[in-house]
């Protein structure tokens, strides 16, 4: 499979601080890959070296196969992006602000902006001013710019960021319809763990500027485990008795008092009535696996999740 993202050793400092710590990213053609990590991890600005806006400290970013340094207007001709929010002329609609991007980007195929409207949902909306759009039909006509010279990449910083819930459905629809009916590469960065699970078929962790770990979400639900989990009263004396009565050492316990126990699956019942017997209180038993969650988790050692 041809990478049409490849960095090598990327790096970006701010004075002593590290923003990019030597960043080995790898994005394969026909990919939707999720760039997941908390507000601060480094997301934008490694897009922003992506885009050539700014300029590695280290390191190389070939893009289709060249050298973003040495072939940069070829590569941007290829790329279509959002980066942070898209600036609109709010008095003009949305049909009078993409043509005013034809002509900057030199398109000159006819019906370039109805096909783009059309695509992102917007073709019944040309009548209305910009300045009226709500923030999710603002996004999808960003998109729609990004669009307009038919890209093989897009790259979107945070498409679906304050968004209502109706409006991220609409952005995740629209870019699974790319990827899909366009055939287009794209790499999406986010920190809200149930989008990217939603909407990418691969993921690279990104953490205090270095990147963890790139893996499919095909491998990551091969990877999660199903669980036995258990709340009880006291989780001290619970997995004590686990390991003396019933050799059961593949165990994890958190918070609350719940006890996940990674095998005996179909043995609820019993393992239930024997903390009951043995004087523990059970206020919950559930059979479950792992989330995104409890995998992002565990990759940044704890803290908080966006």
């Amino acid at each position: 499979m041809e990478a049409v993202i490849r960095t090598t050793h990327l790096t970006k400092r701010y004075g002593t601080q590290k923003a990019v710590d030597n960043l080995q990213m790898n994005v394969y053609q026909g990919q939707i890959y999720g760039f997941l990590g908390q507000n601060g991890a480094g997301k934008t600005t490694t897009i922003r070296m992506l885009l050539g806006l700014i300029q590695p400290t280290e390191g190389q970013i070939e893009i289709f196969g060249e050298s973003l340094l040495k072939n940069k207007k070829e590569i941007l001709r290829r790329t279509g992006s959002i980066v942070e929010f898209s600036g609109f002329y709010e008095n003009l609609t949305a049909r009078e602000n993409l043509h005013i991007n034809t002509r900057l980007r030199g398109i000159h195929k006819q019906n370039a902006v109805e096909e783009v409207l059309e695509i992102v949902g917007l073709q019944d909306e040309t009548k209305k001013t910009v300045g009226k759009y709500s923030l999710g039909m603002k996004q999808r006509l960003g998109i729609a710019r990004a669009i307009l010279h038919h890209p093989e990449l897009l790259i979107l910083d945070e498409p679906t960021n304050g968004l209502d819930p109706i409006g991220i459905k609409e952005i995740r629809r629209l870019i699974k319809a790319l990827a899909e009916e366009r055939k287009i590469t794209i790499l999406v960065s986010s920190h809200i763990l149930s989008e990217i699970e939603q909407l990418a078929d691969h993921i690279g962790v990104i953490h205090q500027g270095k990147l963890l770990e790139e893996i499919s979400f095909e491998e990551l639900h091969r990877r999660n485990r199903k669980y036995l989990e258990f709340q009880v009263s006291n989780d001290n004396k619970a997995t004590m008795l686990l390991e003396k009565d019933w050799g059961i050492y593949d165990y994890e316990v958190h918070d609350g008092g719940h006890i996940r126990v990674y095998s005996h699956f179909g043995e609820q019942a019993k393992l239930n009535r024997f903390f009951v017997e043995r004087g523990l209180e059970v206020s919950k038993i559930r059979m479950s696996e792992d989330r995104l969650e409890d995998y992002f988790v565990k990759r940044i050692g704890g803290g908080t999740i966006g």
